[in-house]
């Protein structure tokens, strides 16, 4: 008798990568105890350049390139990805079979160790708040004139440590609450900054898997342990974002809640919150939609829908200023590595 397959999952190198990669493994391997399941790490551009703002970094695929050249020659089975990591649109030949019930998607701030601040409202005016996101400056700009937000980069730990660091210029660091929480450091969280006050990346919370799309046996484990409820909120929120052709860092913020029909059936209440902000946070564009849905592909034309009326009602003009911003910003940064190699 042929002995099962044995699928391996892949992800970065990172700790939490790490951390979450182990647990879906673990989540096939309780579903399926007679197939084997191994798993890989390797190291991708996005954890190589950690120096530049993401705003300039070019988008998503990032931290994804990597791993589908190895999964596309063969080298791995699966990707396990944070799902607001993932592009909109997938390499041919890939796509996402599974995806798994969202932790807390939120934003949370978290100060440095000693301090005593409880909230953004009471940091002194000038303090520095760390975060690589435009879209949580953007956001929180509008509410909170008196901060001074800076780039801060690095893994988790490496974020963290900057904080602490005994010459540290950050009174506080914002970072995404699931990756604090899957870490065990939940402890160190100061304050959740949820909706209305900072709305999350698109996926935020959420973990996806990434197959070769003829890869039949892979997808049907994927969809074993897939949230469909999860998935119809996310691909709501992807479908939004593609429309807009927002990237990892183009500050869309969304805030997204799916009510799940009585009963063993697949529909529900769909709401979905999403905005535009400039990255100044002087123009802020925000509108929600609330519909029943009996798919995945109903949940994606809302989504869409959803960006359509952003766009009409000013996400436009604010999405065409950042793209000349973030091209002069890209030149400027050339010309100053050019100076660097002369």
């Amino acid at each position: 008798m042929a002995s099962p397959r044995k699928f391996t999952l892949a992800s970065r190198s990172s700790e939490l990568a790490q951390i979450q990669t182990n647990s879906v493994r673990d989540a096939l391997a309780a579903l399926h105890p007679d197939i084997p399941f191994d798993t890989s790490f390797m190291t991708t551009g996005g954890d190589h350049n950690q120096s530049q703002a993401l705003y300039l970094l070019g988008g998503k695929a990032l931290w994804t390139k990597e791993l589908e050249v190895a999964m596309r020659e063969g080298a791995v089975d699966m990707l396990v990805h944070c799902l607001k990591d993932v592009p909109t649109a997938l390499p041919d030949g890939c796509e996402i079979a599974g995806v798994l019930e969202r932790a807390d998607p939120v934003d949370s701030l978290i100060v440095r160790k000693g301090a005593t601040w409880k909230s953004l409202e009471e940091l002194p005016a000038g303090s520095v708040v760390g975060t690589s996101s435009v879209r949580r400056v953007a956001q929180l700009k509008r509410l909170f004139p008196k901060l001074v937000f800076k780039d801060v980069r690095g893994n988790l730990n490496t974020r963290l440590a900057k904080l602490d660091a005994p010459d540290s210029p950050y009174a506080a660091i914002i970072l995404a609450k699931a990756g604090m929480v899957r870490l065990g450091w939940g402890d160190r969280i100061t304050a959740d900054l949820g909706p209305p006050t900072l709305l999350y990346a698109v996926s935020q919370g959420a973990l996806a898997i990434e197959i070769r799309s003829d890869d039949e046996a892979a997808r049907a484990l994927c969809r074993s342990i897939t949230h469909w409820q999860t998935e119809w909120a996310c691909y709501a929120e992807r479908a939004c974002l593609r429309v807009l052709e927002g990237g990892c860092s183009v500050p869309v913020g969304v805030h997204t809640h799916l009510e799940p029909a009585e009963g063993d059936v697949r529909k529900g209440r769909l709401q979905i919150v999403g905005a535009v902000t400039s990255l100044g946070g002087e123009t802020h564009v925000q509108h929600s939609i609330e519909a029943e849905v009996h798919s995945v592909e109903e949940a994606e034309a809302i989504g869409a829908k959803l960006a359509q009326v952003l766009l009409e009602t000013g996400a436009k003009a604010i999405l065409d200023d950042i793209n000349v911003d973030r091209a002069k910003k890209i030149e400027q940064a050339k010309a100053n590595d050019e100076k660097v190699d002369a």
